[in-house]
Order: structure tokens, then sequence, then C-alpha cells
């Protein structure tokens, strides 16, 4: 090796010394700003203020609002005082439910709640339509203002609460005594590293993800889980579900009554579902092609050794349905048709729109983001579920302190809250690399995602697909969802469910005020824009798993067979565990 080289490779290391630096820097800053970027919102608020300060008529416009709206709060003021069923000026916003107990119709209640209304609704026209300013920074600027705003909501002050002051009342003070004790528990649990009050109830594989099975194959990666059959005959094509590693599997293998694979197997399904690890530091260096490899790829390798000679009903769940289709895309190259259909529940294929996440994915934070996951090796649960919460703050965080904590009533925890606490790590790589290459750059809808050498299009899959999309989902929104439509030269069956991300998606038959909307494309067909397919969809009561059921019948061999053995021991596939595994208790 000559001196220069030597030296050359002496500059390098000495280089990387100085940007370890800065990403040790903005791992420590993480510590203090919740695992969010100052630098990202400085630069919005920038955007905005400066845009502001030069925009006369719009800050005209801001001033001759505020005095329509002191004007109709005051009309309201003044008609209440003669009439006590005078109607509200302002209705607070769709899902907003702050202010819907009897109490808040009573004065000075009601007044207060009108008045922090209309001064919401005005600081969303500051924020917005503010000419010149970047549109990213604009969703910033308005999310923060909101959230700023919701700490002063009435709601969230005892004295302007009536529903807290009846409380108090009526108990002489002793919700208050019981509010600082259910403080205390939920502080000394966070300290000591432990799951929020009542998931002790849901223990996997006692209470939750109880769907009796086998792991018949085991990687570094994932278990793949192989459901006991409870029909004397199956469909001869089975089922793999792939999970977004995000999360734990079982939020489709809920209690029994809401058990999404329990479902499957009693309709005469053979079901297999992938189980990740739950990455540690030592995982730091794992890939997306890692996750597709050995995911993805090796389980249909194990599933054609237990089921030979069968096609599969390939099903992803919101990252699992990304990658999922991903695999599937690449498959075409291969000459891989192990395929029978593709179904996406929640999943993206375009991130050009992906909702209210977005607020917290761009260059700066994705920056700041990697600096977090270097430092660590992978980005923890704690600092994944506070953007979460700040995307739903008034039920995640806002209606909980009031409930808990004011009112002194413990929320009542039920199985998909206690999954929800159930959370996982990202592995350093893997997350920069799912972040930049699809929410940043979007390289799948692009057709520049490449495996092996070779662009993974969308364009490549070839087999019947089933997508579903939630009407509020703020993780993957259906119109995101819908673009599938746009990318695909395939039959599509596309499912609008009531609910959100993960409640529309465990939405089993039985349960009340359920409907859905489908339609199918045709490859021949026109493509329809998302308003006008809800304008031409049918629409049903009840379950979407009905209708799905019923699709994956229409593409199945119709012959029923016996079940497929359990593993296949001859071939090196024995069972290896009982259902649920070990990955899906991995702390």
């Amino acid at each position: 090796m000559t001196r220069h080289h030597l030296a050359g490779q002496d500059e390098t290391l000495g280089l990387e010394g100085f940007r370890a630096m800065d990403r040790m820097r903005e791992a420590l800053s993480a510590h203090l700003s919740g695992g969010l970027s100052p630098a990202a919102f400085s630069l919005a608020v920038f955007d905005w203020s400066i845009h502001l300060a030069s925009a006369p008529g719009k800050r005209l416009e801001l001033a001759y609002k505020a005095l329509r709206k002191s004007q109709r709060l005051a009309s309201y003021l003044a008609a209440a005082c003669s009439h006590a069923d005078t109607p509200p000026c302002i209705e607070p916003l769709p899902g907003d439910y702050r202010f819907r107990a009897e109490g808040w119709g009573q004065q000075p209640y009601s007044f207060w709640a009108q008045a922090f209304l209309l001064n919401q609704q005005w600081w969303h026209n500051v924020t917005r339509e503010v000419p010149g300013v970047t549109p990213h920074h604009e969703e910033v600027v308005s999310f923060a203002a909101r959230q700023w705003l919701d700490i002063f909501s009435p709601s969230n002050i005892p004295f302007a609460n009536p529903e807290v002051i009846d409380k108090a009342v009526a108990t002489g003070g002793g919700n208050f005594v019981q509010g600082f004790r259910n403080w205390l528990e939920d502080v000394h649990r966070l300290a000591t590293a432990q799951p929020p009050v009542g998931t002790e109830t849901y223990v996997v594989g006692r209470d939750v993800a109880v769907t009796p099975g086998k792991v018949v194959y085991r990687n570094h990666l994932v278990e793949l889980i192989q459901y006991t059959p409870t029909t004397e005959t199956v469909q001869p094509e089975p089922i793999l579900i792939v999970p977004a590693w995000i999360m734990k599997y079982y939020i489709l293998d809920l209690s029994p009554q809401n058990s999404l694979i329990r479902h499957l197997v009693s309709q005469g399904r053979t079901v297999f579902c992938l189980s990740w690890r739950n990455p540690t530091a030592a995982d730091r260096d794992l890939t997306m092609d890692d996750y597709r490899r050995l995911g993805v790829m090796a389980a249909l390798d194990a599933i054609s050794v237990i089921v030979p000679e069968q096609k599969v009903h390939a099903t992803g769940y919101c990252l699992g349905g990304t990658l999922l289709a991903i695999a599937a895309a690449s498959m075409t190259h291969a000459g891989d048709d192990r395929l029978a259909s593709l179904t996406l529940l929640a999943a993206q294929t375009d991130f050009t729109e992906p909702g209210e996440l977005a607020l917290f994915i761009d260059h700066s934070q994705m920056h700041f983001l990697e600096s977090m996951m270097w430092n660590r090796g992978y980005l923890s649960a704690d600092q994944m579920a506070g953007a979460f919460q700040l995307l739903r703050s008034n039920d995640l965080v806002w209606s909980r302190l009031v409930h808990d904590y004011l009112m002194g009533e413990r929320t009542l925890m039920f199985d998909i809250m206690a999954w929800n606490a159930d959370s996982t790590r990202m592995p350093y790589r893997m997350h920069a690399e799912y972040l930049r290459r699809l929410y940043i750059d979007n390289e799948l809808a692009s057709g520049r995602f490449m495996v092996d050498g070779r662009p993974a299009a969308l364009q490549n899959i070839r087999v019947p697909l089933f997508a579903v999309g939630t009407e509020r989902d703020h993780v993957a929104p259906w119109r995101s969802v819908y673009k599938v439509h746009q990318f695909c030269d395939t039959d599509i069956t596309f499912v609008l469910t009531s609910g959100g991300h993960n409640a529309g998606i465990v939405s089993e038959p039985g349960r009340p005020n359920r409907r859905f909307s489908t339609a199918l494309k045709k490859t021949a067909d026109p493509y329809l824009g998302p308003d006008e397919w809800v304008e031409n969809a049918a629409v049903h009561e009840g379950s979407w798993w009905t209708s799905w059921v019923e699709w994956l019948g229409t593409h199945s061999t119709q012959e029923r067979i016996a079940p497929p053995s359990m593993g296949n021991a001859e071939k090196g596939l024995a069972p290896l565990d009982d259902a649920p595994g070990t990955y899906v208790l991995q702390r």
C-alpha cells in the first residue's frame, strides 16, 4: 500500500470524525426536543413570518376577520344573556369532542368554548394562504399553532370545564386527589420503563395473539407462524400475511372475537403470518432489502416447501404492504410467479401525500432523525410515540389528561390500546432508507426503487389486487392509498371502510356502525379520481372482511383439499414453537 493511499485513508477518517461530532451533538439535542428538529421548525416559522410581514393585504384580511369574529362573539353573548337556548355561533370541527357534554351548553362555559373555537379558526387563517410560503412550512406552522392553542383549551382548565367542576362538587374534591395518585403512578411507570396501567390484563399468548398455531420457520429477522386449521377441508392456496415491522404482528390477531387471522382460519383458509424480530443496536445495519429477502422472500420459500405447487395470496398491512408491493414488483423480473393475488391493507405505494406524518419528514428532520439512530443504532419506541401522539393530541394527550388527572378516572384499557403500548424499535439503516427513499424521494412510485439492480416497477404487478383504505387514516390517508390505481396494470378491487388506520382494518363482522364502499377497476377501465370513485362505489353495511373472503374465494381453486401438515419435518421445517412464538415477546 502506497504512502499516498495511506494518507488518503487518514484524511477520510479525520473527516468522518468531524461528521461524527455533528451527529453526536444532534443526538444529544434530540433528548431535549423530543426527537423533533429545532432547525426544521425554525425554518418553517421564518418562512411563514417573513412572508406574512411582507403581505399587507393578508394582514388587513386577518384584522378584518378578527373584527368580524369579535362581533360574532359579542352578538352571541348578547343573545345568550336573554335566551338560554341561543344556538352557538360556531361548531367544533369534525372529530373534536371536547365540548359535547351537556354542561358546555350553559354559561359562562359556552361563551368560553365559543371564544376558543373562534380563536382557533382565526389562527388557522393566520397560518394558511400566506403568499409565498412553502406548502410544507405552512403545514408545520399551522400544526404547531394548533398544538399551542390546544394547551389553553377551556376543556383543559379545571375551573373552566363544567364536567370537572361537577365531578369536584360530587366527590368533594376527591377527583383531584385520585387524579394526583394516577399521575404519580404514571410517572413511576414511565421512569421505570413499565407499560401503562391495564396492559397487564392483555398478556400476549394468553389474552391476545391466542389463535393456535406453530412457528415453522425462523431466521434472524422473522418467525413464520402457520395457524392450525379448524375446518375439515381448506382452499388450496395459502395466505401469507406481512404485517408492518413498526408494530407487533398481533394487531391482526387480537382478542378471539376481533382476530382477522382467526376469522380467515375459520373460513377454511391456510394462514401464515410473519412475526418480526424487535431489533437491537446490533441490528443497526439491516437494510430494506434484508427485510425483503429475510422476510417476504424467505417466507414464500418456506411456504412453498410446506404447501408445494400452490400459489400464495399475499397480504400486507401498512409498511408490510409497501414492502410486499416492492417484493411483488421485483418477482416479475426473476420469473417468480408464486403469487395468486396481492392484498394491501392501509398501505401506500406513492408518498407524495402521506398525510400529517409528512410534518415530521423533510431533509432537516431526516438528518436529525438519522443522527438519533446513528447514536443508538435504532429508533426507539418512545422516540416514535411522541410524533404519533401529537398527530392526535386531542384524543391521545389532552382528553386523557382531563379524564385521568382532572376527573380522577382511569381510561379503560382494551386490547388495541394494550397492543399499541407494546411497541418496537427500528434499525438505523433500514429506517433511514425507508424514509429517505420512499417518503422524501418517492422512488417506488417513480419507478426508481432498485432491487437486485433492476427497478421494482409497480407496473410489473400482474396478479389481481385488493386494496383497503380507511376514512380517518392519519398514517396512510385513503386518497394516498387509492393512488395504487395509477401504477398497477391489473384488476384492482378497492375498499374504503369506516374507521382509522387500526380500527378500520380490525373491523370484525358484527361490530355495529360499520360500513364500507367497494368497486372493481378492470385493467381496461378508465381511471377515476378518488372523489368520483366515492360517488360511484357501492356502499355496504357491516365488515369488509366478508367481502375480502369472498374475493379470495373467487381467485382461488374451488376444489377444497385436506389441510396441509404443520410445517414439513422431512424438508427441514419441523415446528419450532407454539404460536405466538418468541420474537413477539421481545422487549
